[in-house]
């Protein structure tokens, strides 16, 4: 039982410090896209490295977590990915 409690203790401080570190990495980007005018090129390779990420993560999970990310450009970036493969 005791074992119980302290590993729902450390389970909770990990899920806290995660949303945490989220919400900060979802201020950090929203602030960082108000500052750039126009559209942002990314390079093959960092295409690449986000599509692989989103498709770990889920869609259903991306929406929720990127503010600016749209689910046709999800599908259309996830379905690039699955096509190079």
């Amino acid at each position: 039982m005791v074992w119980a409690r302290m590993l729902s203790y450390i389970t909770g401080t990990v899920d806290q410090e995660l949303v945490l570190s989220n919400e900060y990495l979802a201020a950090e980007n929203r602030i960082l896209r108000a500052q750039i005018k126009g559209r942002m090129l990314l390079s093959d390779a960092e295409k690449a490295t986000l599509a692989e990420i989103a498709h770990r993560l889920g869609r259903k999970a991306l929406e929720e977590l990127a503010a600016v990310a749209k689910p046709d450009a999800f599908r259309r970036v996830t379905i690039a990915l699955h096509n190079r493969r």
